[in-house]
């Protein structure tokens, strides 16, 4: 049977349209995915009430740890893989993907484990209400057991938008979903099973995006067979991946923790906050994809971008980028403001004090999508370029630095209560858009990390912006 070639050239042709159309599948899968734990959230709502909202935001959050871990990780295979298949290094890419792909696999064992094992020591932390207790536990255990689907897709999903490709992962998760909300229906909605079949169904999905993912790279000319052969680590390629992705896998960790400090003090004022929170982080989920895809989609066509040398097609994919992404979370952001008690009541209408606490909640924190398509442009840039120092420094300065102290004195030393949580989100990204803007225009990004002269063929790195 003939291999199918999957790459695709984001070095040449129109910018704008190269962009959208890398982004469109980026955005859609991203939000199918995100419909993961709305379902969960929804169909628990309606059958088991704001403890199982609770319950499963709170375990969600817990295992959020965890993606944010592997994304961070892809993120560096995606990068290197990019700028490898930019440069013409082929020999260098296929190394890369083995290696990805092997790591991943034996980390998501180690992780597993060790999760697991500090269960209940999360959920102690986060202060998690007596009422969800065991909901939340329930939640969290079962979709720790999916830790390798959640490395296995997110690591695939990595290598395919390296080499080009965000349509075949759209296609993979948007049968899972569906798969996912039928689940949801049969052990939430007739079996009863609260937060635990919510977590069930999930990892069943995961797994389907996992396993469609194989199947397709089995039959793609990317060289990777799944045979133990092709199970191998090459120490260099795995140490230029490391130095990519492991400052995003730091950063992503601790900008999740602080929102996990923000879940904890929600959680100290009762169960209703905890589920405001829970319900505003996953309408926040999708008003932020837009930029979050566009951003993602900066860094893989950066990434091809750099790896060629052509720098100025490299600031142009930035700009373009910001601009569609802020178009669109304006819009959101002024729907948001608009209908904010409707928004928070899709989730629940049974509790008043759950939609007034979210409504409060919702509307400081909505400010942020007016700055997060600058952070998550400019990020998606910085990273493609491999400079995810700096972006991850940026962020960690932004939750340890503004998010959790501004959280604290709004929210409890000052007594703004939600109002108070809310507004810690975008004085946040405003923080980390400053630093990393100053970057930017130093032009110091346009140094590659992964490709250097002599693997491209002796081509002259201009610094001049």
């Amino acid at each position: 049977m003939k291999k199918q070639t999957i790459e695709k050239n984001l070095t040449e042709g129109n910018v704008a349209l190269q962009l959208i159309m890398f982004a469109l599948p980026f955005m859609l899968s991203n939000f199918i995915q995100a419909l993961y734990n709305v379902a969960d959230m929804l169909i628990v709502g309606k059958f088991s009430g704001t403890a199982g909202i609770s319950g499963v935001n709170i375990g969600g959050q817990v295992t959020f740890i965890i993606t944010n871990i592997v994304v961070g990780l892809s993120v560096g295979g995606t990068v290197v893989i990019a700028q490898y298949l930019g440069s013409g290094d082929r020999k260098s890419m296929d190394e890369c993907v083995k290696t990805l792909i092997t790591f991943l696999f034996i980390t998501s064992i180690v992780v597993t484990v060790v999760m697991i094992s500090l269960s209940d020591v999360f959920l102690e932390l986060l202060r998690t209400p007596k009422e969800s207790y065991q909901q939340a536990k329930n939640y969290l255990n079962i979709t720790l057991m999916g830790t390798i689907f959640i490395f296995g897709y997110n690591g695939f999903s990595a290598i395919l938008r390296g080499l080009g490709d965000s349509k075949r992962p759209l296609i993979f998760v948007s049968i899972a979903c569906g798969v996912n909300v039928v689940l949801d229906l049969l052990f939430v909605g007739v079996f009863r099973m609260e937060a635990a079949g919510a977590a069930l169904a999930t990892i069943i999905s995961q797994a389907i995006s996992m396993f469609a993912c194989i199947i397709y790279i089995k039959r793609s000319d990317i060289g990777f067979d799944f045979k133990l052969n092709s199970f191998r680590m090459y120490k260099e390629r795995l140490l230029v991946m490391m130095k990519v992705g492991m400052p995003v896998s730091v950063q992503n960790v601790i900008v999740n923790f602080s929102f996990l400090v923000l879940t904890a003090i929600a959680n100290g004022m009762g169960v209703s906050a905890s589920a405001a929170v829970g319900v505003v982080g996953k309408y926040n989920g999708f008003a932020i994809l837009p930029a979050i895809a566009v951003g993602s989609s900066v860094s893989a066509m950066v990434a091809q971008n750099v790896g060629a040398g052509l720098f100025d097609r490299a600031k142009k994919t930035f700009h373009t980028g910001f601009v569609l992404s802020f178009i669109i979370s304006l819009v959101v952001f002024i729907f948001t403001q608009l209908f904010p008690e409707q928004i928070i009541s899709v989730f629940g209408k049974d509790d008043p004090k759950m939609i007034s606490d979210g409504v409060n909640y919702l509307r400081t924190f909505s400010f942020d999508y007016l700055i997060v398509p600058a952070a998550f442009c400019l990020n998606g840039l910085i990273t493609g370029a491999g400079h995810t120092v700096i972006s991850s420094i940026s962020s960690i300065m932004s939750s340890i630095g503004f998010r959790i102290p501004f959280a604290i004195l709004l929210g409890v030393t000052l007594d703004k209560g939600m109002l108070g949580l809310g507004i810690a989100a975008p004085l946040a990204s405003l923080g980390t858009t400053i630093f990393v803007f100053i970057y930017y225009l130093s032009g110091k990004w346009k140094v590659s990390t992964v490709v250097n002269k002599q693997e491209m063929g002796g081509m002259e790195l201009e610094l001049s912006n």
